[in-house]
């Protein structure tokens, strides 16, 4: 899978994917990255890439031209003649195309992937979906990113100051994402979030491949393979609810011990137990996840019995 990142601020992903997860996917070539810096498409000695809001306002607004410029560098056409056929296999363009511009200050790009990582080789351009992140737009949820991580190749266009020229929305946009209810001062972060939560969905990426089934948000029990060693799970495919609580050594702390349920070897019983606590969560801190959950008629007996409880 390989993400384009366009933005003003190439330099600030360095730290982001010089650690954890994001570094090891880089380095064994599960996923590709190139950071495109849109002022490195502007024609004046300025480099200008914003201007002021037809009609009025406060802020300035990105200009649609740097950034059709950069979409083109990087073989992606409006998306109406994306629509019209499949895209043919190209190569990427090397001045400003699938990797690094090599316009960007080295010093934007050095941190940026561990040695030997393919953060900026790409022989094909595979069709791309593109992303406009703002606060605008379709709430990013679990479930996108599981959407997100079936595709070859997400352009991410980084939003800045009061937004984009909506025109490049409409002429280039397959999707305008927002990570929350709440404005940020531009799209960078909003692209290491997407980019963090689709990427450890690839194969390979995380230590263990069941990490992404047994946690918030995720899939319904019906969707996750049996265990072949035949020992009984203890625990729920979350169905679209939080997550239960979790606890490690020492099993006292602070006056508080473990559950003993979680103690006794019980694989049955722990699995009750962590079901009715992914309920009991998801009720108290994020109720509107309940009604799109894939709840069984045993669960729907725990919650109202909880709901008794709290009454």
């Amino acid at each position: 899978m390989r993400f384009e990142i366009v933005t003003i601020f190439p330099g600030f992903f360095a730290s982001i994917f010089d650690n954890g997860i994001l570094r090891r996917a880089l380095a064994e070539e599960l996923v590709t990255v190139g950071v495109h810096d849109l002022r490195a498409f502007t024609h004046d000695r300025h480099r200008t890439v914003d201007d002021r809001p037809f009609g009025g306002g406060e802020g300035m607004v990105l200009k649609p031209e740097p950034l059709a410029e950069v979409l083109a560098s990087l073989g992606i056409a409006p998306k109406a003649e994306r629509q019209e056929g499949p895209q043919a296999a190209e190569s990427i363009p090397s001045e400003g195309g699938g990797g690094f511009n090599p316009r960007i200050k080295p010093q934007s790009i050095g941190a940026l992937a561990p040695e030997g990582s393919s953060l900026q080789e790409s022989s094909f351009a595979p069709r791309p979906r593109v992303i406009l992140l703002s606060a605008q737009g379709r709430p990013f949820t679990q479930a996108l990113a599981r959407e997100l991580a079936a595709e070859e190749r997400v352009v991410l266009v980084c939003g800045r100051y009061e937004g984009v020229d909506e025109r490049i929305n409409q002429l280039y946009c397959d999707m305008e994402l927002s990570i929350g209810d709440y404005v940020l001062s531009g799209g960078e972060l909003a692209a290491a979030v997407v980019i963090d939560a689709t990427m450890r969905l690839l194969p390979g990426v995380l230590g263990n491949e069941a990490s992404s089934e047994f946690e918030s948000f995720g899939v319904a029990d019906a969707e996750i393979a049996v265990a072949e060693d035949g020992v009984p799970r203890s625990q729920h495919g979350a169905g679209g609810l939080l997550d239960y609580p979790h606890y490690t050594r020492p099993a006292e702390f602070g006056g508080l011990r473990v559950p003993e349920t979680l103690l006794n070897g019980d694989h049955s019983e722990i699995r009750r137990w962590r079901r009715e606590q992914q309920l009991r969560k998801t009720l108290a801190n994020r109720p509107d996840l309940l009604e799109g959950a894939t709840l069984s008629k045993e669960d729907r007996r725990l919650l109202e019995a909880i709901r008794d409880e709290t009454e």
